[in-house]
């Protein structure tokens, strides 16, 4: 499987729809799409017009199959790009919102 960065664009207009989306999406990508799909991270970001979007880190057999999956799950896959390489100057801090 190929790594992928996913943008979605104000996909959610409050945090308290994301604990649903994460569930459904973990739903799908671990029970109905196993061999296409693994969800690695998200970063949630808050977008100008005041709603949430997010940066996503998949692993999948195919940007068709990103697709599919949002599809599924009910939220956007705005833009897909090929991840070439991984630079970590320094691990994720344990809560960002802090």
């Amino acid at each position: 499987m190929q790594l992928y960065a996913i943008r979605r664009s104000s996909g959610w207009s409050s945090p308290a729809e994301l604990p649903s989306v994460v569930q459904r999406s973990s739903q799908v990508g671990d029970e109905e799409m196993p061999d296409d799909i693994r969800w690695i991270r998200s970063y949630v970001v808050h977008e100008p017009d005041g709603s949430l979007g997010s940066l996503c880190i998949y692993q999948a057999s195919s940007p068709e199959k990103i697709r599919e999956h949002a599809l599924r799950v009910g939220m956007p896959a705005t833009e897909i790009f090929a991840v070439a390489d991984t630079l970590v100057l320094r691990p994720d801090p344990v809560d960002v919102a802090a």
